[in-house]
């Protein structure tokens, strides 16, 4: 299920570091940058290592551009599939198979597109882990800016009601 991503394309648009594999591998390392600034740094750590599984699925050529629409849905169940094949703690599979589902929802709160369910992703898992691999999603990518990474994760805070306990992120990366 991982060794397949190094074949995955994305758009050079949004993913200038090219294939899902590369972008996967940038995503693990920020998140191991920050991930004690998580309440659960193995499960954040597994969801960022299988974000995107589900582009392996959803991936498309559609008029000249590359999309994985609904590769969150499709990788939920991709990480539920892979992670029980190496253990039988159902918690630890729901929690990450839940940041899997709700990693995109930053982008879709914050432009309020139709697929993004505040109320849902609040009721499955916690906002603060998904602005955490957020923003590791967003910074794995060739290019990002730490600090409008910051900004538009700290917005997507305060969209869904958290407005004292804004992340600085960017401050506990090793910059390159």
């Amino acid at each position: 299920m991982l060794k397949i991503l190094e074949t995955i394309p994305q758009s050079p648009i949004h993913h200038p570091e090219g294939c899902v594999w590369n972008h996967v591998s940038l995503v693990v390392d920020y998140g191991a940058q920050v991930r004690q600034l998580s309440r659960d740094p193995i499960v954040f750590m597994w969801a960022a290592l299988l974000h995107d599984l589900g582009k392996a699925k959803t991936t498309r050529e559609r008029r000249g551009r590359i999309t994985a629409y609904e590769h969150d849905a499709v990788g939920m169940d991709m990480a539920v599939e892979f992670l029980s094949e190496l253990t039988e703690d159902q918690i630890l599979i729901k929690q990450v198979s839940m940041l899997v589902k709700y990693h995109m929802h930053p982008l879709y709160i914050l432009k309020k597109l139709p697929f993004g369910n505040l109320q849902a992703m609040k009721a499955d898992t916690d906002v603060r882990e998904i602005a955490l691999l957020g923003f590791c999603d967003r910074m794995g990518r060739t290019g990002s800016n730490g600090e409008e990474e910051n900004r538009i994760i700290n917005d997507f805070l305060k969209k869904c009601g958290i407005k004292n306990s804004p992340l600085s992120l960017f401050s506990h990366i090793n910059h390159r």
